[in-house]
């Protein structure tokens, strides 16, 4: 690996792989926020026999940003 970084906007085509480094790429995600959604059933003779979940909202906190309860939060 070279850790050339790669301009976002650079005009011209890029001629070769892009890489994205691991600080940046969570970086964004923590600045916009990401949900994972998911579900997993378990079944036999397609009879559902457990179901599973998962919902989860992966996000910065910032001080300026006001929480969305009036009481502070659920916590």
């Amino acid at each position: 690996m070279t850790g050339a970084v790669v301009p976002w906007d650079d005009p011209e085509p890029l001629s070769g792989p892009v890489g994205v480094p691991l600080v940046d790429l969570l970086d964004r995600v923590l600045a916009t926020g990401v949900v994972i959604s998911g579900d997993l059933v378990i079944a036999i003779a397609e009879v559902p026999l457990v179901r599973l979940s998962l919902h989860a909202l992966l996000s910065s906190v910032n001080e300026r940003v006001p929480a969305p309860w009036a009481d502070g939060g659920p916590l």
